[in-house]
């Protein structure tokens, strides 16, 4: 087995920034092969050089925010020294912003991230996508901005935590032939219900793949082609019957989805 593939994020506030970047980048190729392993709150240059030997010791790479110019210094000075790659996340975009409006940044770490409003929504919507994901509570149905519907895979979880992370209230609910599709899944105005599908044969990857991290054999009634046919065929189905607004996520991004759903919810709240 060859050594684990590490992405460290670190900063000098709670590395969300960087971490979103890493991830979104990861999504761009197989998954399962890197892992992030996120430093926060750095005050000194002692945790640097330690974060740096750690990152040369297993052949990763870092991406960092340091608003502080020496704790950036330092970053880079000890990764060149180390032959550690680094990635400085925020840095090319502050020095644009000096270069072009002669700005002077206030060099706070966790401006980004300020409690205000908009960030307690943020947080709020987090929380009911995670309390409202896989139909656990019905009652979500109804309090949810968008509702999202589909057989297992189609990404309702990621998609929901996504959305949630704009601010948008998302519950998701799983159709599954044998479990009847609550009353409070019914059309209201105001909300969005969006139908995920995807094609079979990609399906059928993506259900074996499920079943080989869970260390379950591959050969299963819930990766066959039949059963897949099934549900997604009863699925369509509801979603007819709904007559909600059906996404095909077969090879699209979750930023591509979310992008689609946020455009259709704006649209309807006009």
């Amino acid at each position: 087995m060859g050594q684990e593939k590490i992405i460290y994020v670190c900063s000098d506030a709670v590395g969300e920034t960087s971490e979103a970047v890493a991830r979104a980048a990861m999504r761009q190729f197989p998954a399962g092969e890197v892992k992030l392993k996120r430093y926060g709150h750095i005050k000194s240059e002692e945790e640097i050089a330690a974060i740096v030997k750690e990152a040369a010791a297993t052949g990763g790479f870092i991406a960092f925010t340091l608003v502080q110019p020496e704790l950036r210094e330092m970053m880079k000075e000890e990764a060149q020294r180390c032959g550690v790659r680094v990635v400085d996340v925020m840095g090319p975009m502050m020095q644009a912003y000096i270069d072009t409006f002669n700005g002077f940044p206030k060099r706070q770490p966790g401006l980004l991230h300020a409690l205000d409003e908009d960030y307690f929504e943020r947080i709020e919507a987090i929380e009911f996508a995670v309390k409202y994901d896989d139909g656990k509570d019905a009652r979500g149905l109804q309090q949810a901005q968008v509702v999202l519907v589909g057989v297992s895979r189609t990404s309702k979880t990621p998609l929901s935590i996504f959305l949630a992370h704009k601010g948008i209230k998302v519950a998701n609910f799983p159709l599954i032939p044998e479990v009847k599709v609550p009353p409070e899944l019914v059309p209201v105005p105001g909300r969005l219900i969006v139908g995920l599908t995807m094609q079979p044969e990609h399906m059928i990857k993506v259900r074996k793949e499920r079943l080989k991290t869970m260390g379950l054999p591959p050969v299963s009634q819930y990766a066959s082609i039949a059963r897949i046919d099934e549900e997604l065929s009863y699925a369509a189905k509801v979603m007819q019957s709904l007559d909600c607004r059906i996404i095909d996520v077969t090879d699209r991004a979750i930023e591509e989805t979310a992008g689609i759903v946020s455009a259709w919810l704006n649209e309807i709240n006009r």
